[in-house]
């Protein structure tokens, strides 16, 4: 099981997530409820789950790249653009640094109250409440600790968040969203182009113990170690290819959510100006641990990373991050939706509580609905980095990775130099990431060997 629930409640998630698939779950949370704890009767009921056929099978959302490109609009694929090696080196530094800013603006919100709402209250209401009560409205800088809306309206921060408000921040604390971001950077030097979703398996292994990942994370971590550990030694399966819908789907009811979409900035990073490359890293990156729309978000998002480093118009960055994915799969209509909704206002709370409506039928951490804020989130700041960054926290949901993806988008598109002094000043350019060799680290270090990998890439 993923480690984080007991079997019962991952198999109502695959109820869930079956839904998701359109297939009939009637009388199914029925049963597991009667069944209780047994375990061997709830496994014959997922076993019946995993039976089950969609009844509109959408042949516009396949998982395999070949399939995928087929479907997916016209894009630039490659973006040539003439820059001076310093004008490059500033571009990488607005990357890590925006998502550094992003993910620690985000973490102390990343809790129940602020993602999915509490007391009849829309989790974006309960943001804004927070930052009202500590006299910090609108957002401008990092999360206070403190907020009068903590007695008076029953909500508080994430206990292991503390490191990253606005009292106590003195550098980029530990996180999933930069260690996804390091393994990214590391994996592209060690091998370059030459790697597939087995050697993330692998690279995991080495570099990740099983408290560091979550949900679909923790289930392909688990199911890799079955089909791949022999007495000690890891072993590549010369089936490899039939075995990982297994590692990626088998008591995985996760595998559409966002956990795949945080790790593409690594990636896209070694592809600057190549949302084509970019979404082919990110594709052999989540077809590890997801399916479907969980692949999507992260070509998505490398797709839009990547064209980033050389086109400043927020809107034209979405486009292109959508020319890498199927154009009628559920991602693309939402991310479309998202899009129409903020060209519609020009007011933050209206563009978050209209995104909230239309995709709050989402879990707070599944793809769709995140994606869709992170877009929304690009074209209503048309440039602005705060506006970016603090209407993508605003919005609920998952807090800390919204807040890093469009903070490193906006960072690669604008440079460092152009992002505000008051949010770069608190980091000190330190980064600890949990993982050997990058705790800690200088954010502006990671920053130079993104650019060198970059460099080793194009030639």
């Amino acid at each position: 099981m993923a480690g984080w629930v007991g079997l019962q409640d991952l198999l109502k998630d695959e109820v869930r997530q079956r839904k998701y698939e359109a297939c009939n779950v009637d009388g199914f949370l029925a049963r597991i409820e009667a069944t209780g704890e047994n375990q061997i009767e709830l496994m014959k009921i997922y076993e019946d789950l995993c039976s089950l056929i969609a009844h509109s099978p959408n042949e516009d959302e396949p998982n395999e790249l070949e399939q995928i490109r087929m479907l997916r609009p016209i894009g630039p694929r490659k973006i040539e653009r003439e820059m001076s090696s310093e004008q490059w080196l500033d571009k990488f530094n607005g990357a890590w640094l925006g998502r550094a800013i992003g993910c620690a603006l985000g973490k102390p919100l990343e809790w129940s109250n602020f993602m999915g709402g509490s007391h009849g209250r829309a989790g974006w209401e309960n943001v804004h409440l927070w930052f009202k009560g500590a006299d910090a409205w609108p957002i401008n800088g990092y999360t206070p600790g403190k907020s009068s809306a903590q007695e008076e309206y029953g909500i508080e921060l994430a206990h292991y968040g503390k490191e990253s408000t606005r009292e106590h921040i003195s550098y980029m604390q530990t996180d999933d969203d930069i260690r996804y971001t390091v393994l990214g950077l590391i994996m592209l030097e060690r091998n370059g182009h030459n790697w597939d979703s087995w050697d993330i398996g692998k690279l995991w292994h080495e570099l990740l113990s099983y408290n560091q990942v979550c949900t679909a994370e923790t289930q392909s971590y688990l199911n890799f170690a079955q089909v791949t550990h022999h007495y000690g030694e890891v072993k590549r399966p010369v089936d490899w290819s039939q075995k990982k819908h297994w590692v990626r789907t088998y008591l995985n009811p996760y595998r559409e959510f966002i956990g795949a979409q945080i790790r593409a900035d690594g990636f896209a990073y070694g592809a600057a100006g190549q949302p084509e490359l970019a979404a082919d890293f990110a594709w052999r990156d989540a077809s590890f641990s997801h399916v479907r729309n969980g692949i999507y978000g992260e070509m998505f998002v490398a797709a839009m990373i990547a064209a980033a480093f050389v086109e400043s118009d927020p809107h034209k960055i979405v486009e292109i991050g959508l020319s890498e994915i199927p154009r009628n799969c559920r991602l693309a209509q939402d991310i479309h939706k998202a899009v129409e909704i903020a060209q519609g206002t020009n007011d933050q709370l209206t563009l978050v509580k209209r995104v909230w409506d239309a995709f709050s039928h989402y879990d707070p951490v599944h793809t769709n609905n995140n994606a869709a804020l992170v877009a929304a989130s690009l074209v209503f700041a048309q440039g602005d980095f705060t506006k970016a960054i603090a209407t993508s926290v605003l919005g609920g949901w998952d807090t800390d990775c919204n807040g890093a993806t469009v903070g490193s988008i906006m960072g690669a598109s604008l440079g460092a130099k152009q992002i505000p002094e008051h949010w770069i000043k608190p980091l000190n350019d330190t980064l600890y990431s949990a993982v050997i060799g990058f705790h800690p680290i200088a954010i502006s270090e990671c920053a130079r060997r993104s650019y060198e990998v970059f460099i080793k890439l194009k030639q």
